[in-house]
Parts: C-alpha cells; structure tokens; sequence
C-alpha cells in the first residue's frame, strides 16, 4: 500500500525533503496534496488523533506521521536506509538542516509570517545580509567538515541527510545565485555530493518528471534580487 504524502500544492518546500526520499528509494506514495488540493489537506488535518501541527505529514496504518526529521527517521527505520550505528547521527544532521531551512524562511519573513514580504522588505533586507554573510558559511562549512572525504554522509549508500543537503544546495542556488556562486568554491565536497545525488536513478527520473515542483517565491526558498549579493 502505497504512503499518503500531505503537503501543500503548488510548493516544494519542506515536503521536497520527504519526496526525494521516497523518489531515491522507489517507495510507492500518492502525492494527496498535489493530487486534491489544499481543502482537501485541512480537511485531512483534522482527522483522528494526535494530528500534526502543519504539513508535511505522512499518514500510514492509520497514524499521522509529521516533521520532516522525525518522518525521515522513520522511513530510515522502516526501509534500512542507514546503518544502524549512523541513525542518532544522521537524525541530529538532519535536525539541523531543518534549523537552516527555518533560518531561510525567517530571512524573507523576519517580523512576521503572517504579514507580506512586501510589507516587511527592510526588515529582510537586513535578515538576508546577514545570513548571507555568516549564518550560510556557518551552516555549509559545518556540513562540509561533517562529510570530509566521504562520498556519501554515512555508510556506502545515500541516506536522507544526503538528499536533503541536495534539496537545501538547490534552493539556496535558488534564493542566493550571486552568492552561492562566489562560495561554492569554499565546499567542494557538499557540491560533489550534490552531483552524485543527482545521479541516483531514482532523484534522476524523478527531476526529468513532472512531479518536481519548481521552486517560486509562495515558497521557502524565494529568489528577491535585492536579497542577494556576493
């Protein structure tokens, strides 16, 4: 029976990071959201107990499985998809990569999440250079020490963690191209990663399908031009 995925349509965001997953390993799932739209989603929300917070979620045997960390720890319990010596570790990487991930939203949305971009514009100014200039080395040198001279981030085999720091290098090329291109010099091992998890057949058919959804500015990752800067 294939897993019910639940995250809103028309986005990427913080569901990509359970796609890709489910993409590299070739699990069978139905993309509810995408497929019957966001009334649909709330409705789904609202039903049995101990309901998630906010999508994504993933719903199997009856339970309502939510966060992306705690979705992709599951799965890799479930399905192997780590060595077992690696799964506190991996778990704690990908903690922190959802750390990242909230700092990206906080720089386009720094007073409010409620409120417009555009209604907050000097405000994100000041977020974006800021995370420009220190919080994005401190993350991608951390990751980059993390990987050293390994090719995957744990074991001989991708795990979610690496497919997630593909879909995190994406969308900051995405928001930052200017600056991206003037630092991904200083990660040469996190770009190698992002090429070979391109390469797993499962992320390539799935990036040549129609059921990748194009980064936007309704999103995480939002590309404003006066945001960026080398």
């Amino acid at each position: 029976m294939p897993y019910d995925l639940w995250y809103w349509p028309g986005l990427p965001g913080r569901g990509e990071f359970v796609r890709l997953v489910l993409e590299a390993a070739g699990l069978p799932y139905r993309d509810r959201g995408v497929e019957e739209g966001a009334e649909a989603l709330l409705a789904d929300m609202r039903k049995g107990s101990r309901l998630p917070f906010a999508p994504p979620y993933l719903r199997t045997g009856g339970r309502a499985i939510a966060q992306v960390a705690n979705i992709l720890h599951w799965l890799t319990e479930r399905h192997d998809l780590a060595p077992v010596s690696d799964r506190v570790w991996l778990n704690q990487l990908q903690l922190t990569i959802s750390d990242m991930v909230a700092e990206v939203h906080n720089v386009h949305h720094p007073v409010a999440t409620g409120a417009y971009y555009h209604e907050q514009k000097p405000e994100a100014a000041r977020a974006a250079a800021q995370f420009r200039q220190e919080r994005l080395p401190k993350f991608l040198g951390y990751f980059e020490d993390a990987l050293g001279d390994g090719e995957w981030m744990a074991g001989g085999r991708w795990s979610p963690v690496d497919t997630s720091l593909f879909q995190l290098i994406a969308g900051l090329r995405y928001m930052f191209p200017r600056r991206m291109a003037s630092v991904e010099g200083d990660y040469p091992a996190l770009i190698a990663l992002y090429d070979r998890v391109k390469a797993v057949p499962g992320i390539a058919a799935y990036l040549d399908s129609d059921r990748r959804q194009a980064f936007n500015e309704d999103g995480i990752f939002r590309h404003y031009l006066e945001l960026d800067a080398e």
